[in-house]
């Protein structure tokens, strides 16, 4: 009997360990995973010169719409196809914006010669065609304005109204 209580004895302490050795680990990864994540929403909080309103805040978005709306016509396998499109400006200073207004012949000349030369098939078949002419156009009145005014002036040309006919 002797015998078989010795050979009972060592499974339960091995178990024991291996129970021990799991609860161990499993508390060093949620202890990672705490650190990790404390680490990570402290990073993205601004640093306190930041939470007092320093000078780092961007101004407040100014936004000029251009009007009247462009109209482009297409020649598709025979067939006239049209778009309309209204834009609007996205800038951060008026001044900027006002000292733009001087050359907006010529923007509107570049963006209707850009637009004119895009395919229609490009526009119609998805949204990214549409999202690749917006950051084109935003291209091109950013570039005058960086050689009218010296410098970009825009931060992004929106699309208000997008027709497609």
């Amino acid at each position: 009997m002797a015998n078989t209580e010795a050979v009972k004895d060592p499974a339960p302490k091995g178990k024991l360990k291996l129970i021990l050795l799991a609860v161990g680990g499993l508390l060093v990864a949620v202890g990672i995973s705490v650190g990790a994540t404390w680490f990570i929403m402290h990073k993205s909080e601004p640093a306190p010169a930041e939470q007092e309103g320093a000078s780092t805040t961007k101004p407040a978005a100014i936004y000029e719409a251009l009007t009247p709306a462009f109209v482009v016509n297409f020649n598709q396998n025979g067939r006239q196809r049209y778009m309309q499109v209204s834009i609007t400006l996205q800038g951060r200073n008026q001044a900027d914006l006002d000292a733009l207004k001087v050359h907006m012949p010529v923007i509107r000349n570049n963006l209707v010669m850009m637009f004119s030369g895009v395919g229609f098939e490009t526009l119609a078949s998805s949204s990214v065609g549409q999202e690749m002419l917006r950051q084109k156009a935003t291209v091109v009145v950013q570039e005058v304005a960086q050689k009218e005014v010296g410098k970009p002036v825009i931060d992004q040309l929106l699309f208000t109204n997008f027709v497609l006919q």
